[in-house]
């Protein structure tokens, strides 16, 4: 599952790996076809409402998204995915009506691709992403734009991947040098190694936290407790990693990635933490790439991805309290792949934020929001 501005050159064989995994943006949204009657739209009580764009410029995708309510949503990723030099990260605002590009101030060596963001409260969004300096780009800001924060314990060849931010705490993930990175700022910043992998998503909820990734060839999944973040037990899936969490409760935990089978694909893995332990859940589809989790606070979940069997949909699970369904947008007119990267649930609002790559191989951003039916 940011907005920013700033530059850094990204080596050619990352950013075509990235695009191969779904890590990076897509292609301008097209318009969509109303779905054959025998082809259901989504869940019973949730359907589309919209699936638009937040015009952005050429070669553009968005990587993670958070709401303050529905009427400020703010997104973060990238503009011109093909063009190394070019490349640029982005942070867009979301007001109810139209999106609007929210600059970095400062920095004159400008924003790389941006993969993730966190809202403490409207005046206060952090961001990380690449700088075009060669270090990682921590920045903070609001409605009137965005500032490098400068971080000694993060330094050039560290790659961030997710933040969460609360009052008084900033926690960022990522990795060091083929080991995991948790970087933490509380009045100073401060940089913990962990296990060998890396680490993709990262979630706080009070004094609780929760961080997930991969070794390279199992999930990784550690624990804020009291003194400090530790490995946690999770099912040794072999090919498994986690992209994503989202923390409910102390007892209430989810966690969204994918158990990779080489040519056979990869198969969609939700891990569920229940207070003691966590485990595996039960999905109705085979094959499938999850990104983003979220949820409402009250037992309900969403996860965003992607659908290989119906790429041109908009793919999401949906988890009501029984069990996890498919939430899908509409098919479209012409043939494109969707990815939504991350999800956010505010109020009876669910919006997803990705990128559509049509048979031309031009990427655009893509947003797509879901809600009761009567609301459509």
């Amino acid at each position: 599952m940011a907005r920013c501005l700033i530059r850094r050159v990204v080596p050619l064989c990352g950013l075509l790996a990235g695009l191969l995994t779904g890590q990076l943006p897509q292609v301008t949204a097209v318009a969509h076809a109303q779905p054959p009657p025998s082809r259901p739209k989504a869940v019973a009580d949730e359907i589309v409402r919209q699936a638009a764009s937040a015009r952005l410029g050429n070669g553009s995708s968005l990587a993670d998204v958070a709401a303050l309510s529905e009427n400020d949503v703010w997104a973060v990723g990238q503009e011109g995915i093909w063009d190394v030099w070019q490349n640029r990260g982005v942070v867009t605002r979301w007001d109810g009506r139209s999106w609007t590009e929210v600059r970095a101030r400062g920095d004159v060596t400008g924003v790389g691709p941006l993969r993730s963001i966190s809202a403490v409260s409207a005046n206060e969004l952090w961001v990380v992403g690449d700088g075009h300096d060669g270090v990682p780009y921590i920045g903070r800001g609001g409605p009137g734009g965005f500032d490098r924060v400068i971080v000694p314990a993060v330094r050039g060849g560290d790659w961030l991947r997710s933040v969460a931010a609360q009052p008084g705490k900033v926690v960022t993930v990522g990795s060091r040098g083929g080991r995991s990175l948790i970087a933490t700022g509380s009045g100073s910043w401060t940089a913990v190694i962990g296990p060998a992998g890396a680490l993709h998503g990262v979630a706080l909820s009070g004094k609780d936290g929760w961080a997930v990734g991969d070794t390279g060839s199992r999930p990784l999944v550690m624990r804020l407790t009291g003194s400090g973040w530790k490995s946690v037990a999770a099912p040794a899936i072999k090919g498994g990693y986690l992209r994503d969490v989202y923390i409910q409760s102390a007892k209430k935990a989810v966690a969204v990635g994918g158990v990779f089978h080489g040519d056979e694909g990869v198969e969609p893995l939700i891990l569920r933490w229940d207070g003691k332990r966590w485990s595996r859940e039960r999905l109705p589809i085979a094959e499938a790439e999850l990104y983003g989790v979220t949820g409402d606070g009250e037992g309900g979940f969403w996860a965003s991805g992607h659908d290989p069997a119906r790429p041109d949909e908009a793919f999401l699970f949906k988890f009501t309290g029984r069990r996890w369904e498919p939430l899908r947008g509409e098919p479209a007119a012409e043939p494109r792949t969707v990815r939504l990267q991350s999800v956010t649930r505010v109020g009876d609002l669910t919006m997803a934020v990705g990128h559509a790559l049509d048979d031309a191989n031009h990427y655009g951003d893509l947003v797509e929001t879901f809600g009761p039916v009567a609301n459509r």
